[in-house]
């Protein structure tokens, strides 16, 4: 019988015992931890020093003592967002699809990216590369310029300061007209992207909000070029438009029902 291969990393353990320790009961010392987890004092100062370098661990310098850090909120409420939303996007990407034939994207801010949290691909037998998973910048795109223009003033600031990079002839590099852009896609509530990630592409993208009226994310559907007209752009527009309603619906009952 063939060995199982271990590719567990022991350090990567090891942290993810001393978090739950913490949890369990906060406020703990270097050596009450080590005596907890049968680790060298050593070994545990490390752990806390890299935790707390990220976040994670929180250090009461007065106390000498240590609990969870705001990165462990931060991750907990992202998990309930994006979890929340993926309960209830599914449905309306798949009908959104159905309706226009065309790829559909649902897409959030993380950071100071664009991340693509789910695809439904197209039926066209041309159709645009889209991947779950795949991160991109925030300056160009349907969903992307989207959610950067319903973020707050300090992180369009900084994304707009960052070097903007031209992925085709029509990506928009000026800050100046980007902040333009923004200001339009705020009074329309939605986007039109057209041939500024991809080549010979076009994304139509409007706005997911939560409970609380906030734009948590953005839904498109991208195609291509050959097939954009006055009539798709009007049909496509009404879709997207209905999808992300019926979406940030479930969204607000979801809460209410909490």
């Amino acid at each position: 019988m063939k060995e199982m291969k271990n590719y567990t990393i022991e350090a990567v353990g090891r942290a993810l015992t001393v978090m739950e320790a913490l949890a369990e009961k906060p406020d703990q010392g270097v050596s009450e931890l080590a005596r907890t987890l049968g680790l060298t004092k050593s070994i545990v100062f490390r752990l806390l020093y890299t935790l707390e370098q990220s976040g994670f661990v929180h250090r009461d310098t007065e106390r000498a003592s240590y609990s969870l850090g705001y990165r462990i909120a931060v991750l907990g409420e992202r998990v309930g967002r994006e979890g929340t939303l993926m309960h209830a996007a599914p449905a309306e990407m798949d009908k959104l699809r159905d309706q226009t034939g065309e790829n559909v994207n649902l897409v959030m801010r993380d950071g100071q990216r664009s991340h693509v949290l789910a695809t439904r691909q197209g039926t066209f037998p041309i159709r645009i590369f889209a991947e779950a998973g795949r991160y991109g910048p925030l300056h160009a795109g349907g969903a992307s310029l989207l959610t950067l223009a319903y973020s707050s003033e300090e992180v369009i600031e900084r994304a707009l300061s960052d070097s903007l990079v031209r992925f085709t002839h029509q990506t928009e590099t000026d800050p100046v007209k980007l902040r333009e852009t923004l200001q339009r896609i705020r009074e329309a509530g939605y986007h039109v992207a057209v041939n500024d990630l991809d080549e010979g592409a076009f994304s139509i993208a409007a706005p997911i909000r939560d409970a609380h009226g906030k734009v948590i994310a953005g839904i498109s559907v991208a195609g291509a070029m050959a097939r954009f007209n006055e009539n798709t752009r009007a049909q496509y527009l009404e879709a997207v438009q209905e999808a992300a309603a019926s979406i940030s619906a479930k969204l607000s009952l979801t809460r209410n029902r909490e």
